[in-house]
């Protein structure tokens, strides 16, 4: 305790506490370009932290993560562009309530749900971190392959009453997961002779086509139709949307209160299970909200839509520094590169970092609890900026900013012109998606899951010689697998239960005319 307590006062020295402040100004400020995320401005800080002493290096690197994550999600709701992939899940509902007039009350919900998903991994990660990283590492190919299979069944929560759209959205996400060197054979699959295709399609890039230059179709449509209509001698005045109160009432705070707990609680554990991913997090919590609020249709502007992914997604940045500080193991990419920002500064990570220099492991940590809780009145004044300057824009004016922010993301990922290519790919087939009524969100889990999968799956057979007990006979394999039929077999016999009760009703009501 006497080392928090160090801790707290060390961060308030102006000095250190400048430099957080600095860092998470940084990360909302980067989280709200689409395309460039906290993993990519890590990277690019991480050399210059190389000359700063580590009382200000890891407060300001602690700074972007937190801030960055949250950041995302203000161009998810005003635009429907995730700034960062954590924020995808939050556009469905975040740019729905944009949509109706209550952006600001989106931007409050989601500053909330982040700082309270935030805190309390923060806090997880101050008490727990050694307990719960030796669960962590009893993962293994078994356990990951079922962990990939249960993320993918959510998607059968998410159908939205069509799983048949869904499952078709799911399988073309699986198909592109295999472009890129075969994990099994080293073989390169559907990569056409492209070096550039030997990794895979790229993500962000993805992202970026998916929504970003989706938007961007859609919003050339809808001036296209708006000056058609102007010429015809149709009134086509557009109403800016009114921002509104940010700050959630309180009334708001205690009806989602269950939501963000439950979800604070899945994006810890998904957290600090090393490999696991922010985005399978926010994908599991959004479809457990979904599960247990049957009566709201979610996807429409739901409150509860852009409180989960939002609390999920924080939870996941402390928790998954559990394992890299308790062990030495990254939970994620983004706190490898935090491996290397300490392997710069001379310090070993692990249990030697608490016996060593307990003064920066727990300065990182508190780092984290105080910076969640500076990010939630920084946010709230970048988001209510962002929003009013948005909503006065021409739109011909916001469509051209959007394009240009959105194909510079893309180039800037990895300086290539190919991703720029990828952008305007996806962003025709997001277009085509939207006409046909198709789900964006099974085409990007499975996208993440399925190399995941294919990877657990032919490394369990190695380990079994072939034999597919191996994911039964391992315990926490067999519990992540009977949830996964769980969430499978759920919709589907509340779906037939539902035909058969609608049958027996119109054969009642037959019944009563022939009488």
């Amino acid at each position: 305790m006497e080392h928090i307590i160090a801790s707290f006062v060390h961060l308030a020295n102006p000095t250190v506490f400048l430099f957080l402040l600095a860092g998470v100004a940084v990360g909302l400020t980067v989280g709200s370009i689409p395309g460039l995320n906290d993993s990519i401005t890590l990277a690019v800080l991480i050399p210059v932290t190389f000359s700063m002493h580590p009382d200000y290096a890891f407060p300001l690197l602690v700074g972007i993560y937190c801030a960055a994550c949250y950041g995302g999600s203000i161009p998810a709701i005003l635009l429907r562009i995730p700034g960062t992939a954590s924020s995808v899940v939050t556009a469905l509902d975040g740019y729905a309530m944009a949509q109706k007039g209550e952006a600001g009350q989106a931007l409050g919900i989601s500053t909330t749900s982040s700082v309270f998903g935030g805190i309390t991994s923060s806090i997880i990660l101050l008490f727990f971190a050694p307990i719960l990283a030796s669960y962590a590492l009893r993962f293994g190919p078994p356990e990951y392959f079922a962990l990939a299979l249960m993320g993918l069944s959510t998607v059968a929560g998410m159908s939205g009453g069509n799983m048949v759209k869904s499952l078709i959205v799911c399988l073309i996400g699986l198909l592109i997961s295999t472009v890129g060197i075969s994990p099994l054979t080293g073989y390169p699959r559907f990569t056409f002779d492209s070096p550039n295709l030997y990794d895979g399609i790229p993500f962000i890039p993805m992202l970026i086509g998916l929504f970003g230059v989706t938007s961007v179709l859609e919003l050339a449509e809808t001036i296209c139709e708006q000056r058609l209509r102007s010429r015809a001698g149709e009134d086509v005045e557009i109403k800016i949307p009114r921002i509104g109160r940010v700050l959630p009432k309180w009334s708001m705070v205690k009806r989602l209160l269950p939501t963000w707990m439950i979800s604070s609680g899945i994006g810890n554990v998904i957290g600090i299970i090393p490999g696991a991913g922010m985005l399978m997090a926010i994908y599991m919590a959004y479809d457990q909200t979904a599960r247990r609020h049957k009566d709201k249709d979610f996807g429409s502007g739901v409150p509860e839509g852009v409180a989960a992914p939002e609390a999920a997604n924080n939870a996941v940045v402390a928790s998954s520094m559990v394992p890299l500080l308790s062990l030495g193991v990254p939970g994620n990419s983004t706190s490898a590169l935090f491996l290397g920002a300490l392997l710069i500064q001379g310090l070993r990570p692990g249990p030697a970092l608490f016996r060593d220099t307990p003064d920066i492991a727990y300065l990182i940590v508190v780092s984290f609890l105080v910076a969640n809780i500076v990010m939630a009145p920084m946010g709230i004044f970048l988001g209510r900026t962002l929003s009013r300057l948005i909503f006065k824009l021409p739109r011909e004016v916001l469509g051209a900013i959007i394009s240009v922010l959105c194909l510079t993301g893309a180039f800037a990922v990895g300086n290539s012109v190919f991703n720029i290519w990828v952008a305007i790919g996806f962003g025709v087939l997001g277009y085509v998606f939207n006409k046909c009524d198709l789900p964006h969100s099974p085409l990007i889990l499975a996208v993440v899951l399925g190399a995941m999968m294919e990877r657990g799956l032919f490394q369990s057979l190695t380990l079994s010689h072939g034999s597919l007990s191996i994911f039964v006979t391992r315990p926490i394999s067999l519990v992540l697998l009977i949830g996964a039929l769980f969430f499978v077999a759920t919709p589907l016999i509340k779906s037939v239960y539902r035909r058969r009760k609608n049958g027996k009703n119109g054969k009642n009501g037959e019944g009563a005319q022939h009488a």
